[in-house]
């Protein structure tokens, strides 16, 4: 959304964003004249049962959201995110209606698939979900969704009529040089354990200035990989029900056990998994059991500015987001493929309408499958003869998928829609 506000401030329009700022926003909308960004209060964490909490929670946000809107300029049209559909496409639609002013939804998932993880599709709230997308979805001025399978389900199912716009990375995500990894890596080795130097023995009469896990940098300002690094592993995530991380917990355990029969053809593994959400605490408890010994896993969170340079560093990302309806992309893997990341992902429906198997990345369904994947990918690294050919592909195919940026696409597709308003 904050893309969106960006685009619409460029194109010189007026903007109210209304949002909970959990984390700083872009530096392009605190700075904008054109911007005013309108924070709500989240829900204050109570001790209830789940249905009198999950009651008490949409009343709270109907509450806050009505209270924000009528106190902003009047607008001409309200670009509404789905999901969440209870409250916000509820008190959204009928303030549009009582102003007269235009409802646009942008989709990108179902709110009523997304309750349904942890309950029966019967489930009343469930339900209600599902009609409130149904009805609104259809009186809506105009919609946006994020694939062409989310585009014909909409139109099958609900006959809704949507536009579809791809994300597509925005600038920031972009390839780094050696040299701002290296900056990175020394910023982070303050924090982060696992990024300090060791003492290689190559290194130990070397004229060196500074020296992280990865990186070397002489007196003269040059700076180098080392030849004996661990692999840079990322993965993103809000820790929620729709990313299961026991596949990937499950893989590094592949990887450690290969890793440990043949330590001279692999090297150690740092994976960094960053985000912050629910399920986070229960991850960490259960990485902090393991034992062990070529594989490091840390939780970091990552100022905005640091997020798309740690991908630009990484060696391979995953993606353990499968899509709750089958229907929505994942917007971590459009940010990796942004910053120059091949990416293992979770097969899905749609996946495919964004990674290639083999052309721009991997997919996989089981532990076993993203295991060997890391075995392959890492296996001899950094030269790895064997994969340099596919590497060689993949590198190519992820410049190519650069080439289209959010910004020129948010003009091409999105822009006729809201002038339409």
């Amino acid at each position: 959304m904050q893309y969106h506000v960006k685009s619409f401030s460029e194109s010189h329009y007026n903007v109210d964003l209304i949002g909970y700022v959990e984390s700083t926003p872009l530096e392009e909308l605190t700075s904008s004249p054109n911007v005013r960004i309108h924070q709500i209060s989240p829900f204050p964490e109570l001790n209830l049962p789940n249905l009198l909490k999950y009651v008490f929670k949409a009343l709270w946000q109907a509450i806050t959201l009505l209270m924000t809107l009528i106190s902003i300029r009047k607008p001409k049209f309200i670009l509404c995110q789905n999901p969440p559909a209870i409250p916000t496409l509820l008190v959204v639609y009928v303030y549009c209606v009582c102003i007269r002013s235009k409802f646009i939804i942008d989709w990108h998932n179902y709110t009523h698939t997304i309750l349904g993880i942890e309950s029966s599709p019967r489930n009343p709230i469930v339900r209600l979900a599902r009609m409130v997308e149904y009805v609104l979805g259809r009186k809506a001025a105009g919609n946006l969704c994020v694939t062409r399978a989310m585009q014909a389900d909409l139109n099958s199912n609900w006959r809704i009529s949507s536009t579809v716009l791809y994300d597509r990375p925005p600038l920031h995500f972009h390839p780094t040089t050696l040299k701002e990894k290296h900056q990175l890596f020394v910023k982070l080795s303050d924090t982060i354990e696992s990024f300090k130097a060791k003492a290689y023995k190559e290194y130990e009469n070397a004229d060196i200035l500074e020296e992280t896990a990865f990186t070397i940098r002489a007196k003269s300002g040059e700076v180098k990989y080392k030849t004996v690094r661990p692999a840079l592993l990322i993965s993103s995530t809000s820790w929620t029900a729709d990313e299961d991380f026991s596949i990937l917990v499950q893989a590094l355990d592949m990887f450690e056990s290969k890793a440990l029969e043949d330590p001279t053809h692999y090297p150690d593994l740092i994976c960094i998994i960053t985000g912050k959400g629910p399920l986070k605490e229960h991850y960490r408890s259960v990485i902090k059991c393991k034992l062990w010994k070529k594989v490091k896993v840390t939780m970091p969170w990552l100022e905005n500015i640091d997020y798309p340079k740690i991908l630009a560093a990484g060696d391979l990302g995953v993606c353990l987001h499968y899509s709750s309806s089958g229907l929505d992309l994942p917007m971590k893997v459009v940010d990796m493929f942004g910053s120059g990341l091949p990416v293992c992902a979770v097969k899905f429906n749609c996946i495919a309408e964004l990674v290639e198997h083999g052309k721009n990345g991997f997919l996989f369904e089981t532990p076993y499958e993203l295991g060997h994947q890391l075995s392959e990918w890492f296996y001899d690294f950094p030269s790895n003869i064997a994969m340099s050919n596919q590497k060689e592909t993949i590198h190519t195919s992820l410049k190519d998928f650069q080439q289209l940026r959010w910004t020129e696409n948010w003009k091409k597709i999105a822009q006729p829609l809201f002038e339409q308003m």
